[in-house]
């Protein structure tokens, strides 16, 4: 069964249809494909373009890779203690939010655990084929943690307090999407649809007057559970699901997705989680978050925060889906 999502903001469109084919590009970054389809009402040089989206996701590899050693990031996690670390206007931006999130969602949300990240191989070194001691572990949160971290976000500044290494990994790629609009809006385009990676930003309509649509991601295995489609306008959508990363061990999956509590990857976490929020950096660290949460306690929260949110999880009956009230609202 499909279920049809209509945000209250597209009753804001103009009725005016917009003139001009769709314009579809692609191309690949941090580890994935991106691709942009947009209404050309300006008839613009698609390489101009391209061009420009291509430079703001590599200006977003370029600050925030862990798996580049020059980048913004490795040089903050390789600096020696005490050292203060000037930060680009677009990494301090990414930092900011990262640590308003943390901080509303109580730590379950947290960029300053690189080194669990890593420790559990889910970093830039080889993939883990067996769970780290717990020594190990113990020894990687006291030496993590957002509130360790010393960041004066108008002069940009960062400094190194001991051994704290950040992990974006949970945030960069929905502000790469929400980068990528930017970029459209600056160019004039107003009706696009940006993804990247599975994660998506939406605005205006197409020439036929139909909205944007996306269907929420599903795993192989919920193909029988209904199908959910949003119309996606000033919105952003991301997706947080232990099936993409993760390695076994004796019969346990460890997924990457680490709770930054116990420095364990979350158990018994929700197949999925996805989330619709303003903005795709909104929406890609409250999906990790509310999978660190796991069902009870993410629903409830999503509840109390208005967040519009969708959860698969395994149960002994099969796959289930919850939605909670907010995405419920949109429903057609």
């Amino acid at each position: 069964m499909r279920q049809v999502l209509i945000p209250q903001q597209l009753a804001e469109l103009p009725r005016e249809l917009p003139s001009g084919g769709i314009v579809v590009l692609r191309g690949e970054t941090m580890g994935t494909t991106w691709s942009v389809r947009y209404v050309d009402t300006a008839k613009l040089a698609e390489r101009t373009v391209a061009a420009a989206v291509s430079t703001a996701l590599d200006q977003v590899v370029q600050q925030m890779s862990t798996w580049l050693q020059d980048s913004v990031i490795s040089q903050f996690n390789h600096a020696a203690p005490g050292t203060i670390v000037k930060v680009p206007p677009e990494f301090a931006i990414v930092l900011t939010n990262a640590l308003a999130v943390a901080a509303k969602t109580d730590g379950c949300f947290d960029p300053a655990i690189g080194i669990l990240v890593d420790l559990w191989g889910f970093g830039p070194r080889q993939v883990q084929v067996l769970p780290p001691a717990q020594v190990s572990i113990d020894e990687a949160l006291r030496e993590s943690g957002w509130k360790k971290l010393e960041f004066d976000p108008v002069r940009r500044e960062l400094k190194q307090g001991g051994k704290l290494a950040l992990d974006f990994s949970g945030i960069a790629k929905g502000f790469g999407v929400d980068q990528v609009a930017r970029v459209l809006r600056a160019h004039g385009v107003q009706h696009y649809l940006v993804e990247v990676g599975g994660e998506f930003y939406g605005q205006g309509i197409k020439p036929d007057g139909q909205p944007w649509w996306v269907a929420l991601e599903r795993t192989p295995e919920a193909a029988r559970l209904d199908e959910y489609v949003v119309a996606v306008h000033g919105l952003g959508l991301a997706t947080s699901g232990d099936y993409r990363r993760y390695f076994e061990h004796h019969g346990r999956r460890y997924a990457h997705t680490i709770d930054p509590q116990t420095g364990w990857p979350v158990d018994q976490a929700p197949v999925s989680v996805s989330v619709l929020s303003a903005s795709c950096m909104e929406a890609d660290a409250y999906a990790t978050a509310l999978t660190v949460m796991g069902l009870e306690r993410g629903l409830a929260y999503a509840q109390t925060h208005d967040i519009a949110a969708l959860f698969t999880v395994e149960t002994p009956a099969g796959l289930e889906q919850h939605a909670s009230p907010r995405l419920r609202e949109m429903w057609q």
